[in-house]
């Protein structure tokens, strides 16, 4: 199959594009022909060496965590899913920028979603939901999103919606019409955001979620009150210091199937900024690690 592969840690120019192995699919896994995978922020990480330590890797290695296109063969005991069927999910940290990818969390791909939308929702989805869920019922409630304009954050927002939740997101000023078509009341990060919002929220806000890790963590504690009201998906030492919810993300087929009926529903649909065709991998990279998107990056294998 052909991929993306990286053969030494490295910048984006490290990123080469050639023949590998095909993958098989092990038990409880199923094997996807790919159309689209989504760039996240570890998919740099990981080819720069920045985790390293925490995650080693065996080199050469496929960068990308979640993709989305056409089951082509399946593991024992996986029920549900046939050949041919269309589906999202997440497999590895590495392996999605490829011909040929393995998921082992799954869910069939609304109609409603084109291949790059599908390729967006995987990893994106669970982390919004995951750290949704550590705050508690969303319905009537107040809550803060910081970096509501990004892959997760953006997710975050429509479901939030979705559930019933009035929702306040911090974005750059270029990003508050997108923010407000997301449903999502906009207004911007940084210093003085406490009484930013006292504008948008009389009465307080009830909950935060921060998916930025912009150092925030302490003016979100104080804004709700109590570090419980808390969730961040993105800053986990400044989460345990302050005792907020800390999240990470998990490969759970319930959250994509939960993701994939919103999509259906018309209540949730992934963004993406930006698309690139497997040769300009490299380019996509960088793009990511610029960061400040507004939505997702995805390549088109």
């Amino acid at each position: 199959m052909r991929a993306a592969r990286f053969h030494e840690y490295g910048g984006a120019e490290s990123l080469v594009i050639e023949q590998a192995p095909d993958p098989h699919a092990g038990p409880g896994e199923i094997r996807v022909r790919v159309a689209a995978a989504s760039v996240n922020p570890i998919d740099w990480k990981l080819r720069s060496g920045a985790l390293h330590q925490l995650i080693p890797l065996e080199l050469p290695a496929i960068p990308g965590r979640d993709a989305a296109g056409v089951v082509d063969e399946i593991g024992d005991g996986v029920q549900g899913v046939s050949i041919g069927d269309r589906v999202f999910g997440l497999g590895g940290v590495t392996g999605a920028t490829a011909e040929l990818v393995i998921l082992s969390a799954w869910a069939h791909a609304p109609d409603t979603w084109n291949d790059e939308e599908a390729a967006g929702a995987g990893l994106a989805s669970v982390t919004a939901m995951r750290g949704l869920n550590a705050l508690g019922s969303l319905a009537g409630r107040t809550l803060l999103i910081e970096g509501a304009a990004g892959g997760v954050g953006g997710a975050a927002v429509e479901i939030a919606v979705a559930q019933g939740a009035t929702v306040i997101g911090t974005a750059s000023e270029r990003n508050h019409e997108f923010l407000t078509s997301l449903g999502a009341v906009p207004t911007t990060y940084g210093p003085g955001l406490a009484q930013r919002l006292s504008a948008f929220a009389p009465h307080g806000v009830d909950i935060a979620l921060d998916t930025a890790a912009s150092g925030s963590l302490d003016d979100l504690v104080a804004i709700t009150g109590d570090p419980t009201r808390v969730a961040t998906v993105a800053d986990h030492a400044g989460g345990q210091r302050l005792g907020t919810h800390v999240v990470n993300a998990e490969n759970d087929s319930t959250l994509l199937s939960a993701a994939a009926e919103l999509g259906r529903q018309g209540r949730y649909t992934p963004r993406i900024e930006q698309t690139y065709p497997l040769e300009r991998i490299a380019d996509a990279h960088a793009h990511a690690e610029r960061g400040r998107t507004r939505g997702k990056i995805v390549i088109c294998i």
